[in-house]
């Protein structure tokens, strides 16, 4: 990729772990954030050239974005009318979205930007911030035009080793979409299970290591509940943007006229949780709630 200038738009704790691994694969990155002092840090931290502000990044060959929701890239990229870099990015030049946006919003953002000969890449990934640290990330592609996948492969091959081709722009994130969705179901049903089991008088410890060794066995027992039955919570990926990630799902189903009573219950379950505890802890906090709220039931 030579001396290209690789632009990333949001470093929070994954897109952080995933600049710091193109700079040290050699890349020209220019890393900007909403977040000043995180800029700087970033720029001090691995001496790249720290931006003033997003329009910094017109002239990258690749623009990676990884921030919370498709809404808040499509504000970025379009913010600021003629100057904004849907209208100063070079045409050539690949934007790259590894966040877990809604499909629908980026095959319009890619439209957008094909007016300008600005092509589009839909990324999202799964690991979380301990695959964006190991540089072991999953990604699943969506893209309209193939050179484009050829250009942002070198930088995923820095972020991670298994890449998924999964169709046109947006299949990314409607893959993305629902993997979470079964995540999510098989968290809550792990969280259900600890509560139900309690009231058995089953110790959730022992729980979580039968079902590690039997067909309950899920992300959420192998990397997760352990946190629940340590009640420590300490975070790796927020309750709200968990939320976010399932309401996409339950709304791809809506979009294409399919009952999925599942998708949306398991939404709504963890909507309810985020709505009573907040939603800036960790996913694993929704358990609190819920333990709670069994708690009062019994008491009826």
């Amino acid at each position: 990729m030579g001396h290209d200038t690789i632009g990333v738009i949001g470093i929070g704790s994954m897109g952080w772990q995933m600049a710091a691994h193109l700079v040290r694969g050699g890349l020209q990155v220019l890393a900007y954030d909403a977040d000043r002092e995180r800029c700087e840090r970033f720029a001090r931290e691995f001496s790249t050239r720290q931006p003033t502000s997003v329009r910094d990044l017109a002239g990258a060959s690749v623009v990676m974005t990884m921030l919370p929701t498709g809404a808040i890239v499509r504000q970025v990229l379009t913010d600021g009318g003629e100057a904004s870099l849907v209208n100063t990015l070079l045409p050539g030049s690949v934007v790259l979205d590894t966040t877990s946006s809604v499909p629908a919003g980026t095959r319009e953002l890619g439209a957008m930007l094909a007016r300008r000969g600005v092509a589009m890449v839909d990324a999202p990934v799964s690991g979380a911030v301990t695959g964006a640290t190991e540089g072991n990330l999953v990604f699943m592609i969506g893209a309209d035009d193939p050179a484009s996948i050829e250009k942002v492969i070198p930088l995923l091959s820095l972020l991670g080793k298994r890449m998924f081709r999964t169709g046109p722009l947006g299949s990314g994130h409607a893959m993305k979409s629902m993997n979470n969705f079964v995540a999510g179901a098989a968290y809550a049903a792990s969280c259900e299970a600890l509560i139900i089991g309690q009231k058995y008088g089953l110790d959730p410890g022992t729980m979580i290591d039968i079902l590690n060794v039997s067909t309950g066995r899920n992300h959420a027992t192998e990397r997760n509940m352990k946190k629940i039955v340590e009640r420590t919570f300490n975070g790796t990926f927020q309750l709200g943007l968990f939320t976010k990630d399932l309401k996409i799902a339950a709304e791809m189903a809506d979009t294409m006229g399919v009952a999925a009573p599942i998708s949306h219950l398991i939404h709504d379950w963890m909507a309810e949780a985020r709505d009573n505890i907040g939603g800036t802890g960790d996913h694993t906090t929704a358990y609190l709630y819920w333990e709670q709220k069994a708690r009062a039931s019994a008491k009826e």
